[in-house]
């Protein structure tokens, strides 16, 4: 075959898995835009439209959650005057998440060859519970899993044909994902061994490593900016290079290493809602293959490397939402399970049995459908310690889709309409995201305030407790949930509350104020 052929045939595959590759993205976008929250959003996703409005890239929950290249292109999408602000802010997280399933099929198309295990493969990840979920609402995770999975196309690039330049690529990329995510110091650890590896081999030399390394503190650039600045405005180089790892307080939840059966329990539950379909086998089957069909040793220790890390990492891990930490493990694990169906079907070579198992890819779509009426059925207590007006726990936490989810903007204009002017909320970290975004985003209410923890110093006062008692003599002083650990021990401690509408309105003991718990 003469050359000239050769490179025609090569530009042919090339434009190919191009407009494959934006097949895929489209395709999933389209999922994604429809599955999105329409407006404000409970706790953290509330928190990010929250630091989104007021140009925040930094936070106050330590550099660690800063997460400073998410928010720069938060900000930019609110600088585009089109649509609601609410749902240009919750779209970033679809388009994130569309690019991150069109990637994952790119690396296994480029990988096998093959459409149909990328197509299994993609899909398994963007049907996957979690991932869905926060492909829904505003986060940061589906932006770094893009990242993560671009990393591996290029380190498999760099693999297969010694161009450095792949190399570089992925240096580049995974500095820009520390930017928006911590997760990815992980896989920064298994690329300097492999790139340890290099060098000692003689793969590489010693000034391609340096150039490697520029180019990671160019992607990082945003984040360094902020350890920087912190470290000039403390003074405190340990306690910042801390904060940069770890946030603020969750050094104990980064380390544990302690695990209980009850949390062994409920992450193999997260698991299983992820891959509700057999196909899940097939991830199996694509761990035991990995090094027949790695392209390099290498590749398949730093592919394999990543799937346990991500694992072991949620898997100890002790935040309240920990389920969302699994989504890289997700990502990794549709990717063995691409190999494994690809293994499976070099064996059978059968038509039939490639058109079911795309249809039990799509399997997830009716289980998360039929999965609140099942639990509420069979598990009348889902874990949750309170109500919260217009959300139903079962359909908010077990359906990935947030089309319909209007329950934090009616639960603003609720409680916002019901109170008397000058009055005081004092609000959770679940709940005081949507008062003020409806405040400030929809001009609703001002005369309001709106008491919290998580987002004074902003816009938002901190608990006052001498002010408390001119308040409640006024009646004008309310908590969403006069539950501990959602109220301030102070006002649970000295007074009662009466239920007004969605809110509690803090009224005067009848012998006074005391100690003692409600």
């Amino acid at each position: 075959m003469v050359p000239c052929e050769i490179t025609k045939r090569s530009q042919r595959s090339r434009r190919r898995i191009a407009l494959e590759y934006a097949g895929v993205c489209a395709a999933a976008l389209v999922l994604y835009a429809v599955s999105c929250a329409p407006g404000a959003l409970w706790q953290d996703s509330g928190m990010i439209q929250y630091r989104t409005w007021h140009n925040d890239i930094e936070g106050h929950l330590g550099l660690a959650l800063a997460h400073p290249l998410y928010y720069i292109v938060a900000i930019g999408a609110k600088s585009v005057n089109v649509g609601s602000f609410f749902y240009r802010i919750n779209l970033i997280s679809a388009a994130a998440a569309a690019v991150a399933v069109a990637n994952l099929f790119l690396l296994l198309r480029l990988w096998l060859g093959k459409v149909w295990p990328a197509a299994v493969a993609a899909i398994s990840l963007a049907l996957s519970h979690t991932f869905w979920q926060h492909a829904s609402i505003s986060e940061t995770y589906t932006m770094y899993t893009a990242m993560l999975l671009a990393e591996l196309v290029l380190m498999l690039q760099f693999v297969r044909t010694k161009k450095v330049g792949w190399l570089y690529g992925l240096a580049l990329t995974n500095g820009l994902a520390i930017a928006v995510h911590m997760f990815a110091s992980i896989p920064l650890v298994c690329y300097a061994v492999f790139v340890i590896v290099l060098w000692a081999s003689r793969e590489i030399r010693l000034r391609q490593i340096v150039i490697c390394v520029m180019l990671w503190m160019i992607g990082a650039a945003a984040y360094e900016y902020l350890i920087v600045k912190h470290m000039i405005a403390t003074g405190d180089i340990a306690g910042t290079l801390a904060s940069a790892a770890f946030g603020g307080g969750y050094k104990s939840n980064v380390l544990n290493m302690a695990m209980s059966w009850g949390i062994a329990k409920e992450n193999l539950l997260y698991i299983l809602l992820n891959f509700p379909t057999p196909n899940i086998i097939f991830g199996f089957v694509g761990i035991l293959g990995l090094w027949r069909l790695a392209p390099r040793p290498g590749f398949a220790a730093v592919v394999l490397s990543l799937l346990v890390l991500f694992l072991l990492f949620a898997f100890r891990y002790t935040v309240v939402d920990r389920y969302s930490f699994f989504i890289p493990f997700y990502a990794m694990f549709s990717l063995m399970l691409g190999l494994g169906a690809h293994l499976v079907m070099e064996k059978k070579q059968c038509r039939k049995l490639a058109v079911l198992v795309l249809l039990l890819a799509l399997l997830p779509v009716p289980a998360y459908a039929v999965a609140p009426q099942a639990a509420r059925k069979f598990h009348p207590q889902l874990g949750m310690r309170r109500q919260i007006p217009f959300r139903d726990d079962y359909s908010y936490f077990l359906r990935p889709w947030k089309t319909t989810e209007h329950g934090p903007d009616r639960f603003a204009h609720e409680a916002l309409g019901s109170v008397e002017t000058h009055a005081v909320i004092w609000a959770d970290t679940t709940t005081a995201f949507p008062l003020l975004m409806t405040q400030q985003v929809r001009q609703v209410r001002k005369d309001v305030t709106v008491m919290t923890t998580i987002a004074a110093g902003v816009d938002a006062l901190a608990w006052d407790e001498a002010g408390a008692g001119e308040l409640v003599s006024k009646g004008l002083l309310y908590v969403v949930s006069p539950l501990k650990g959602y109220c301030p021990p102070e006002i649970l401690s000295a007074y009662d509350f009466v239920q007004a509408g969605v809110l509690w309105r803090v009224v005067v003991k009848d012998d006074g104020p005391q100690s003692g718990e409600v």
